[in-house]
This record gives structure tokens, C-alpha cells and sequence, in this order.
């Protein structure tokens, strides 16, 4: 595959602005707002907090393969040109076409309609606020992308920072100033199917998902083949810790029956307890602004696979599409491009039913690059990084990914068919574009 794109975008991105981007993309939305839906799928609070780091683990592994590969593909697009080069064009045009059609904008409306239920109540609004909010939010996030992807960076490496307060906050409110034992909480009385880890796991990769997407930005990062491996793995191991630690401390602060009462808004419900009125909204006020650095990661990414596309003329308007500024060479069209469709799911979809239709989408996907790992190694004897235990760990990545998928389909197969039948939807479009692009 070409990487002409590289000597446009510019290579200005270190370890730290990376690093921040894995972090601040992955905590967002689900750590705060999951907790409910994973216990209720668990069935208890021990086997919440075994699935959060299941969850972990499955990412964890995940990431060691994905930055094998990276390594040796260092180029703007990320999974698309992963799969592409691995599997040829066909393929690799499905994986780039669902992420910039299903699971872009889909992730992005999914972490906005989250964190619009936080902002109404900060300001004390009717839920009638909550889509408009969320659009403001991600439109106002998009503007500041259409500038050069420094600002971005800053961004996120801002936010990121400021993210890690409200969090302190709650791993130490809970783990010191908590009377609850944190294990063998058990609660009754659900209507979902209790004592599921399987979907309880997947209900946690939601929180965990979005370390990919510090691939896409491949052909902007300083000595990508050393920092791009380095950057998802201790992104990763971070995340890990963290929501670990912040489980188990709602867990210690609240009984298990209250959280499953709670639902969406147990960490709300914690910071107004410990804090009061005002104390609570400025906890809120740094949750919201973990959202958004989560927001801006992704609105920095998901165009960047879109630029990558247009400029292989494989979708429609290619050539607008990968248009970038004269000086801040920023993908604005595309920008603006991903900025609708997030927009248009956020009015028509559940965030939360949106969150686990966004993970299996990708998983399907994810799941042929791990695969991808043994092919390359057949292919190819240099290395810039080396997935430590192989084959071990690439193969738990595989199963990971097998389980989100079957898991994910029992679930909810009437949602699988739809999300899907989108991806499919791409083919035709592909060959379409081709034969437009050969008359011309």
C-alpha cells in the first residue's frame, strides 16, 4: 500500500501528546456510566470487578499483537491499512469503510449521549437539552480539529491531565472513606439475564475500547516503528489499573442493590453524596471534561482514516474528502464529514445500546488483524517490535475477540444483522467508485 500521505501530514506527535491521546481516548464514558450495566449482567459485584479485568486483559493482549503490526506498517489509517496490507483491498476497504461509517461516528454520538446526561443535570436542565448539548459539544471539538493537529494534541494531553482529578477523587473516596466490602455483593430482583460474565465483559470493552485509534495516526508520530508500540502498551496497562481501582471503590462505597438502582447515574449519585451540591458539580465538571478529551481523541482519529481512504480514491468524493489546509495540513472536510454521521446517530440511537453494537463492529475486524500477526510473521523476519509470549498471546487475543462477537450475537442478533448490513452495504459502493475513478 502507498504511503504518499505521510509527506503531507506532519510528523509532529511525541510520546507523550501519544500517550495521552491512548488515555484520554480510552477513559471516557464507560468507566463512569458502565458500572451498573456491568453488575447487572454479572450478577454480582466480585464478578463485576473479575470482568472489568477480563476486559483489561482482552484489551491488554490485543494491544501487545496490534503493536506488532503497527510497527512494521507505521502509516496514516491505522486497522485499514493493517487489514488491506494483510489481507488485500476488498477487505481492507470493508475495515476502513465501518470505521468511518458504523463505528466512528457511532463511538463518538455513544461517549456524547453519555456525557449529555451528566451536563443537564450540571446545569440543571430538561432532558429535552440532552441531544443539543451533545451536538454543541462535538460540533464546538470538531472546529478546534479543523486546526493543525497540535492543537488536537494539546488537547487531549490537557484534558488527560485534568481527567486524572475526578478520578483520584473517587478511587480514594471509595477505597478509604467506603464501609462496604467491595466482594460477594450479590443483588436480586433483575430482569436481565444475571450472572452473564460473557456480557458483562463485553459491557466493559466499551470503557476499554479506542486504543486503536492512536494507529490511525501512524504518519504523525515522531519515530512511529519505537513510540507507537510503547504509547498503546502502557496506554493500556494504565487504563487497566485505574478502572480497577475506581470498580472496586464504587463498590466500596455503595451496596450492590443501590448501584443496580443507580444505573447510569452512580457516580453522579456518589460525588453529590461525599462533596454536596457544589462539591458534586465540580466532579461532575471534571467528568465532562473527560468526555470530551475522550471525544476530541476520536474526532482527531476517525478522519484521518477517512483522509486515508480518499486518498486511494476508495470512496466517494475522494477528492474533497482528502483535501487538507495549506498550513495547519488538517483534514477538514473530512472532519466535517464524520462530525454529521456522529451527529445523525447521536438523534436516531441509544448511547448505550449504541456502545456494545460499536465494540462488536470493530471486534470482527480487530479479530482478522490478530489473525494477521501469523501471516506476517511468514512474511517478514524484521521486526521493529516483537509481541512478548508469542504465539500465546496473540492466540488470547484471537479468543478475546471470538468471544465478543458470539457473545454479542446471542445477545443481540436483531442489532448485529443491522450493523452489519451497513458494513456489507460498502461493497457495491466499492466497486462503483473504482469503476468511476477507471472511466475518468
Amino acid at each position: 500500500m502507498q504511503t504518499s500521505d505521510q509527506s503531507t501530514l506532519k510528523r509532529s506527535l511525541g510520546l507523550t501528546s501519544a500517550l495521552s491521546i491512548v488515555v484520554g481516548t480510552i477513559i471516557g464514558s464507560g468507566i463512569f456510566f458502565k458500572q451498573g450495566s456491568v453488575l447487572d449482567s454479572a450478577g454480582s459485584s466480585t464478578m463485576a470487578i473479575i470482568a472489568w479485568i477480563f476486559g483489561g486483559i482482552i484489551t491488554l493482549t490485543a494491544g501487545l499483537t496490534i503493536a506488532e503490526i503497527g510497527a512494521q506498517m507505521p502509516d496514516t489509517g491505522g486497522l485499514y491499512v493493517y487489514i488491506e496490507n494483510i489481507y488485500g483491498r476488498i477487505l481492507g476497504f470493508l475495515s476502513g469503510w465501518m470505521q468511518i461509517i458504523v463505528y466512528g461516528p457511532a463511538i463518538i454520538a455513544s461517549v456524547a449521549g453519555f456525557m449529555s446526561i451528566l451536563m443537564v443535570n450540571f446545569f440543571g436542565l430538561s432532558n429535552f437539552w440532552r441531544i443539543p448539548l451533545a451536538v454543541i459539544t462535538i460540533v464546538a471539538i470538531g472546529l478546534m480539529n479543523l486546526l493543525e493537529n497540535k492543537v488536537g494534541a494539546a488537547f487531549s494531553v490537557i484534558t488527560t491531565i485534568g481527567k486524572m482529578l475526578p478520578i483520584a477523587v473517587i478511587i480514594i473516596v471509595g477505597l478509604f472513606w467506603g464501609h462496604h466490602n467491595a466482594l460477594g455483593q450479590t443483588i436480586s430482583g433483575i430482569h436481565q439475564s444475571t450472572g452473564n460474565l460473557g456480557v458483562a465483559v463485553l459491557a466493559t470493552l466499551f470503557g476499554y475500547d479506542g486504543w486503536i485509534l492512536i494507529a490511525s495516526l501512524g504518519g504523525e508520530i515522531k519515530r512511529p516503528q519505537k513510540l507507537l508500540p510503547l504509547a498503546i502498551i502502557w496506554g493500556i496497562i494504565i487504563v487497566l489499573v485505574i478502572y480497577t481501582l475506581i470498580t472496586i471503590a464504587v463498590f466500596r462505597f455503595l451496596p450492590a442493590s443501590q448501584i443496580h438502582q443507580l444505573g447510569e447515574n452512580t457516580v453522579a449519585y456518589i460525588a453529590n453524596t461525599v462533596f454536596g451540591e457544589i462539591g458534586g458539580k465540580l466532579l461532575s465538571a471534571g467528568i465532562i471534561i473527560s468526555m470530551m478529551g475522550t471525544i476530541n481523541g476520536k474526532i482527531l482519529t476517525f478522519p484521518r482514516i477517512v483522509y486515508a481512504m480518499a486518498r486511494r480514491q476508495d470512496i466517494p468524493f475522494s477528492r474533497p474528502l482528502s483535501y487538507l489546509t495549506p498550513k495547519g495540513k488538517s483534514p477538514v472536510v473530512a472532519t466535517t464529514f464524520i462530525i454529521i454521521l456522529a451527529t445523525i446517530m447521536m438523534i436516531f440511537f441509544d448511547p448505550d445500546h449504541l456502545s456494545d453494537l460499536c465494540v462488536f463492529t470493530v471486534y470482527c475486524f480487530y479479530t482478522l488483524a490478530f489473525f494477521g500477526i501469523f501471516i506476517l510473521r511468514r512474511r517478514n523476519h524484521f521486526r521493529p517490535f516483537s509481541t512478548p509470549l508469542y504465539p500465546w498471546i496473540p492466540l488470547i487475543s484471537i479468543f478475546g475477540g471470538l468471544f465478543v462477537i458470539v457473545s454479542e450475537i446471542l445477545n443481540d442478533p436483531q442489532g448485529v444483522v443491522l450493523f452489519l448490513g451497513i458494513v456489507i452495504v460498502g461493497l457495491p459502493i466499492f466497486y462503483l467508485v473504482k469503476r468511476y475513478y477507471r472511466q475518468r
